[in-house]
């Protein structure tokens, strides 16, 4: 019985699928937020347009990724400690503003049938005896997933990354050799190219970035950055997930970190250029977006800063190729959208703006209700905000603000939406939802 499963199980993996049934990484096909999908739901509750509800056991703010009939997500099963002993490890630490730790710590992949919402698979990949702290913002297993090909990829930062066979759940390799403090836990997720997978490590201690063979694991190629930093090693951190953006042939991997925006081939991992913020930035979390021509990068800490590059530059471009900078109430946390010549965003504080790509001036801006952490998404032209008190707004893009809905679901979302068919997959702090019109 259980041989026939897998088969079964194989034969949805290798069926041929829709473009708009693919959600292979965080933020989408292109990584940016947009969807081709059309038909997505505008409203909804706990008691409309909800096709199934599923329980995910631990905690984890990965996203979901999607392809066929398999939805993939992390989880991090913890072992509390008690209020004397975190107290005790945590008085330890430079800086505990903020600060938990827990126990001991499982990192599992989770497998969700699309159709049904019935959790087939759980794999353990690595058990942790004495965890880093992480911020109470931040779950240990909060980079999403990647899907290449017949496998995913699993990152938990310092923890290790892990590619399981989507086939039958076998584990085909580990590499935790990679070792960083992120002093708040992991955040970047990783992203494919071709036989690569890319990832961030900015911790306090190093700051690189490295590619790994998707077939074994190895590393490929790693680069220090190369960028001036902060004397204090608590500025040096970041937490963002790479662009990969192809320019005249030629693959770059746009990185932002700490203090600086690289851009290295992807193939060999050589710096082709760096612009600075022009102030302090760290704990950098929103990934980039991208025009054909140019890149937009939130900064994060301590006040963010939205600044334009140019793509088309060659060493040290702070000076020739940043075309803008702007400092009001940019996201910390979520990415942006850039759509129709248009670049919204939300900040933390639930301030919505949409301004000019090419100026950076304001086109409109007003509040939502709450506080955000998740990265929106766009769907023919229909703009989702889910915020950390459950509630996700849908806008209408364009020059005036416009709201469609307010939705609220029972649990917080600080994971980023997928979308697969006609369906949104959002992922609270307790379950996974399968939102869509009969």
């Amino acid at each position: 019985m259980r041989k026939l499963f897998w088969l079964m199980v194989a034969q949805c993996v290798c069926t041929a699928t829709s473009a708009e049934d693919e959600w292979p990484q965080f933020r989408g096909p292109d990584g940016q937020g947009h969807t081709t999908a059309t038909g997505l739901p505008v409203v909804w509750s706990e008691t409309e347009n909800i096709a199934w509800k599923t329980a995910i056991p631990g905690e984890g703010h990965s996203s979901p990724v999607i392809s066929g009939s398999q939805i993939w997500l992390t989880t991090a099963l913890t072992k509390k400690l008690t209020a004397e002993q975190e107290q005790e490890r945590l008085a330890k630490l430079k800086n505990s503003n903020g600060l938990e730790i827990a126990g001991t710590l499982t990192l599992q992949a989770v497998c969700i049938n699309r159709e049904s919402g019935i959790i087939e698979q759980t794999v353990d990949l690595f058990d942790v005896e004495t965890p880093e702290p992480k911020h109470s913002l931040n779950s240990y297993a909060s980079p999403t997933p990647v899907i290449v090909g017949d496998k995913v990829v699993c990152h938990f930062g310092t923890y290790g990354t892990a590619a399981i066979n989507r086939a039958d759940g076998t584990v085909l390799w580990k590499n935790d050799t990679l070792k960083i403090d992120h002093q708040n836990g992991p955040g970047s997720s990783p992203v494919a190219w071709e036989d690569k997978i890319i990832i961030h490590f900015d911790g306090t201690d190093q700051q690189y970035i490295a590619a790994l063979d998707a077939a074994s694991g190895n590393v490929v190629w790693q680069t220090t950055r190369s960028g001036t930093m902060d004397e204090t090693p608590e500025l040096r951190k970041a937490y963002g997930t790479p662009l990969i953006k192809v320019m005249s042939g030629r693959p770059l991997v746009i990185s932002p970190a700490a203090n600086w925006v690289y851009a290295y081939d992807a193939n060999t991992g050589h710096e082709v250029w760096k612009a600075s913020y022009g102030k302090l930035g760290f704990s950098t979390v929103p990934r980039p977006v991208a025009s054909d021509d140019m890149v937009y990068i939130a900064t994060s800490y301590m006040q963010s800063r939205l600044v334009a590059v140019r793509l088309n530059g060659s060493g040290d471009v702070s000076e020739s190729h940043v075309t803008w900078k702007s400092d009001k109430q940019i996201p910390q946390k979520p990415s942006l959208l850039l759509h129709d010549n248009r670049l919204y965003y939300v900040s933390d504080g639930g301030i919505v703006r949409c301004v000019n790509p090419e100026t950076g001036e304001d086109i409109w801006f007003n509040r939502l209700s709450g506080d955000y952490s998740a990265s929106p998404l766009e769907s023919e032209g229909h703009l989702y905000f889910c915020g950390q008190n459950g509630t996700c707004t849908v806008l209408q893009a364009g020059d005036e603000f416009r709201e469609l809905a307010k939705n609220k679901l029972d649990a917080d979302f600080m994971a980023s939406a997928a979308v697969a068919g006609k369906a949104l997959f959002l992922r609270s702090t307790t379950h996974l939802y399968r939102i869509e019109v009969p």
